[in-house]
């Protein structure tokens, strides 16, 4: 597998100076794609420890090959990151200096066609798993969902204003025969759209909300930046990539609370919620890929990289 092809990292200087990389430090990269911002960070500080997690074996695979050059100073475990606990215990670490999450689907998984992560992907089986260990795959989605679960996960995930229609003729097509490929399930997006609104990438929130919806993408997001956020060292960072308004949201709303201070309105004499100002904010809007980097590579286009400094122990 060729580690340079598998996926190309985004924003991967303003990752790398956003961590503010301490000498000796212990940091977790807990989306290793195939290991780019990994590499980037191992190799700006030859002091730093890392350890990263994944849970698409090719990722992993990948990631291996690429690191391996920093032999000793990483390990890699196949596993969701919002398992980061687990992992944290395993390595025997406690508090770390800095995190990484990028949540967005990697290069290498909307491009192999075998594992049907896009419209475009034609006749390739529906799919969607980013940990193909697992059982459950787009093809369970499309054709075990009742219409009204369909139409949910369409408006909720998708923000798919023609969501009735789509989960109606969803179930419609499958009461002939089931839907298996990513070209059978765009054509159904197609003719759901009113033709003024139709496009070459009319699906891709059809798309999007069933590889959520298969992957479990935001179930415990919320929670896992907070805890994760809060095993931080003073002065640590936390780094976090997003590509849609519905991880962002969480993402802001989450390093939002963690920066708020006391609550109680000000003729209280004395603090009455407990509150503490857990980390500060660095920058006051998220950073956005160069025009370098927008030229080079157009999947950078929706990345937003937001990043937070850890102000208590």
């Amino acid at each position: 597998m060729m580690t340079d092809t598998y996926h190309c990292p985004i924003m991967v200087k303003e990752v790398v100076n956003g961590l503010d990389l301490k000498d000796g430090g212990i940091y977790f990269d807990g989306t290793a794609g195939g290991g780019g911002h990994s590499f980037a960070i191992l190799k700006s500080n030859p002091t730093v420890r890392l350890i990263a997690t994944d849970k698409d074996g090719d990722a992993i695979e990948a990631a291996e090959e690429r690191l391996s050059v920093f032999k000793g100073r990483y390990r890699l475990h196949r596993t969701d990151f919002k398992n980061f606990e687990e992992v944290f215990a395993e390595e025997g670490v406690g508090k770390i200096d800095g995190y990484l999450l990028d949540l967005g689907i990697s290069s290498h998984q909307i491009d192999d066609e075998t594992r049907g992560f896009a419209y475009k992907n034609g006749n390739a089986p529906l799919d969607m798993r980013m940990d193909r260990r697992t059982a459950f795959s787009a093809r369970d989605v499309v054709n075990g969902y009742s219409e009204e679960d369909l139409k949910r996960i369409l408006r909720e995930y998708g923000e798919e204003q023609y969501a009735p229609s789509i989960a109606r003729n969803i179930v419609r097509a499958r009461e002939n025969q089931q839907i298996h490929t990513c070209a059978e399930l765009e054509e159904i997006v197609e003719r759901s759209v009113p033709a003024k609104y139709r496009y070459s990438a009319c699906a891709r929130k059809t798309f999007q909300a069933i590889r959520i919806e298969v992957n479990g993408e935001l179930n415990g997001l919320r929670e896992c930046v907070t805890t994760l956020t809060r095993r931080l060292k003073k002065g640590g960072r936390a780094c976090i990539l997003t590509f849609h308004s519905l991880e962002d949201r969480i993402v802001k709303q989450v390093f939002r609370d963690l920066s708020t201070a006391c609550t109680c309105p000000k003729e209280f004499p004395v603090c009455v919620c407990g509150r503490t100002q857990e980390i500060e904010l660095i920058g006051r809007k998220p950073l956005t890929a160069d025009a370098e980097e927008l030229k080079n590579n157009s999947r950078s286009k929706s990345a937003k990289l937001r990043i937070a400094e850890k102000i208590i122990e």
